[in-house]
Order: structure tokens, then sequence, then C-alpha cells
């Protein structure tokens, strides 16, 4: 049986939809009590920025803030992708809890008994 989860944020500002979904989905994995990592790739990665995060409340959900910091108090892991990160400019304006990785450790940590899911 799955024991982690990696869910993939592939979107922010530009699909607010896909991006709360991304955080409902990795709460909901440690409501489950499994493993959950929330890596934040390609316009995901502006998630990082506390600003974007506060932009965004899709009808019918909690507010993507809420919901992080849910996940975080919950034990939940983020990492952004570094190239990602970089390309976008966000180095200095990413959230201090979020860590920055590469495709190698997200891949090893999926690697041990996980799935990956993207939204």
């Amino acid at each position: 049986m799955t024991e982690r989860f990696l869910i993939n944020a592939t979107h922010g500002i530009d699909d607010p939809d896909r991006a709360t979904i991304a955080l409902v989905m990795a709460n909901a994995a440690l409501t489950l009590g499994k493993e959950a990592v929330l890596l934040l790739v390609s316009e995901g990665a502006r998630l990082g920025v506390g600003e974007v995060v506060d932009a965004i409340h899709e009808s019918g959900f909690p507010s993507l803030r809420e919901l992080l910091e849910q996940y975080l108090e919950s034990g939940g892991q983020v990492w952004a992708c570094s190239p990602c990160v970089v390309k976008r400019g966000l180095e200095k304006d990413m959230d201090p809890r979020i860590t920055l990785t590469g495709a190698v450790a997200a891949l090893a940590w999926v690697a041990e008994n996980g799935t990956s899911l993207s939204f």
C-alpha cells in the first residue's frame, strides 16, 4: 500500500482551482495518516510566495492560506523546484518553510513506496 504521496502543484494564480485542489489532496493524504510532500513546479512555484497564496480563494473551499497553514501544521512538507523558482526570479520571496530541491530528490522520495499526483 502507498504510504507517501508527492502532490505536484503545477499551477498558481493561472489556475486557482487546480492550485486549491493540490492543497486539498495534500491535506487529505495527511488525514489518512500518510506522508505527504507538496512539490511546487512550473507556475506552481509561485505558491511559495505569500502574496500569491493570499490572493487565491476558490469558491466552496477554504482559502489557500488556510489550506497551506493546516497542511504545514499537520506535518506536511513543501518543496519547490529550484530551477522553476530561479526561472521566475522568486528566490528572495519564497516562504522560508519551503525547501528548494530538484528532480532527483523528488523522484527518490517517490521511489520509497510513494505515489505521485499532479494538479
